[in-house]
């Protein structure tokens, strides 16, 4: 299963061509995918158009749509950013830990643009697209 992150979904929205972009198209409809519910709420809460938001609602809730949190993710990701901090590296943002975790945990692969993500693979094993 590939999770998709943000930062590819606003891209993409976007119209932006970008190596995700064009990989996340290429995936719809042919390869299992999913989204995060804190990643549906981060994408959809940027539109502004009603018709853009329905649009954007069907695709992502079109796959699988899994909760990234919870009590046992939500530890570990502690321990997760613990651990990566004791080695130098500060994640900024929670939400990329809770993602990263999600996704080591369930074993999912991260299709994503965003920097934070690489501590993760390197210390880690986050498997990325």
């Amino acid at each position: 299963m590939i999770f998709v992150d943000s930062s590819v979904w606003i891209d993409y929205f976007k119209g932006r061509i970008t190596r995700e972009t064009d990989l996340l198209d290429r995936l719809l409809g042919t390869e299992p995918l999913a989204v995060g519910d804190l990643i549906l709420a981060e994408v959809l809460q940027g539109f502004a158009s009603e018709r853009d938001f329905n649009e954007a609602r069907r695709v992502m809730t079109s796959l699988d749509v899994v909760e990234v949190g919870g009590r046992a993710v939500a530890i570990q990701a502690a321990r997760n950013y613990r651990t990566l901090r004791e080695r130098g590296v500060t994640i900024r943002k929670t939400i990329d830990t809770l993602i990263a975790t999600r996704c080591i945990e369930s074993g999912y692969d991260l299709l994503h643009c965003d920097r934070d993500f690489e501590p993760f693979v390197t210390h880690l094993g986050l498997t990325t697209v």
